[in-house]
């Protein structure tokens, strides 16, 4: 006979202590994160940025998608400067605070498993890596403007900020670049911690391999919950207290052959009964 697979999904996180951790660190940095890019929105100074830049001679000028447009000329829009990074950054932000919030009152539940987080964080991890990713491009729209590979408030100091005045937007700029960064890795180590608690522990596969040799015969490959063995239930049932004995218990229990008829005993058959017999010694107020 082939020896049985033990092979089986955990449902039990390898570390709590990790997952605790992991989820107060990541309300620390969503909140951040949500205000931030919620505030940036729609341009708060985003297109300031852009000026400022092209002003020092890093980007291109803010004016050419306008000219392009107005002669019809192909155009490249630099994602750094567009609206939809600033609305995808805030939709994210949304999102994972939504997720934050489910996931921990599931796994207060006891029903947020690791097989779960895998997608959820996998997800969430690709959203903010694009995010770092479209916060970093450069504008090589001007190839004379090209020279940074990043954008200017990123690569440069914000005190070389053309404008004094945007050195409070390019600090802003930088902070919610830093909280990105910082929330791509955290759903990163999320996801690594969901696949690693997905295969079971040493001790686990022992205990999963002699629940199924002394079950019933069938194995499961899915959950560390199999069937209760027969060796359990009759555990189980020898160590349940029993129920006291009682006369109408035990009188319900016996079969239908073994319940003896109880006689009806009135007062008037009584005294029917003991004139049948003739008795008359026996009756009530007879000398009187």
């Amino acid at each position: 006979m082939a020896p049985r697979s033990t092979f089986f999904i955990s449902k039990r996180w390898r570390s709590l202590k990790a997952v605790w951790i992991l989820f107060a660190v990541e309300l620390a940095f969503t909140i951040p994160a949500l205000a931030l890019f919620a505030i940036a929105q729609p341009d708060l100074y985003r297109t300031k940025l852009w000026q400022d830049g092209y002003d020092n001679g890093y980007n291109s000028n803010p004016t050419n998608p306008v000219y392009a447009m107005t002669n019809r000329v192909p155009y490249a829009f630099p994602i750094v400067w567009s609206q939809f990074i600033t609305d995808y950054n805030v939709v994210i932000s949304v999102l994972s605070m939504f997720f934050l919030l489910t996931k921990g009152t599931m796994f207060i539940m006891h029903v947020f498993y690791p097989i779960l987080g895998v997608p959820v964080h996998g997800a969430l991890t690709g959203l903010w890596a694009y995010s770092v990713w479209a916060q970093t491009q450069a504008d090589h729209s001007e190839p004379r403007h090209s020279a940074l590979h990043a954008p200017w408030y990123i690569q440069k100091s914000c005190s070389v900020a053309h404008t004094k005045s945007n050195i409070g937007s390019c600090e802003q700029a930088k902070a919610a670049l830093a909280v990105t960064v910082v929330m791509t890795f955290l759903f990163l180590a999320n996801f690594l911690l969901a696949i690693w608690s997905l295969y079971p522990t040493k001790a686990q596969r022992v205990a999963r391999l002699t629940t199924v040799e002394e079950g019933d015969g069938k194995d499961s490959m899915y959950f560390d919950a199999p069937p209760m063995s027969a060796k359990q239930r009759n555990w189980e049932l020898q160590s349940m207290p029993r129920t006291p004995k009682t006369a109408s218990s035990t009188a319900a229990l016996r079969s239908p052959t073994q319940i003896q008829p109880v006689p009806s005993q009135t007062p008037r058959t009584l005294a029917f009964n003991r004139l049948g017999s003739g008795g008359s010694g026996d009756l009530p107020l007879r000398d009187r």
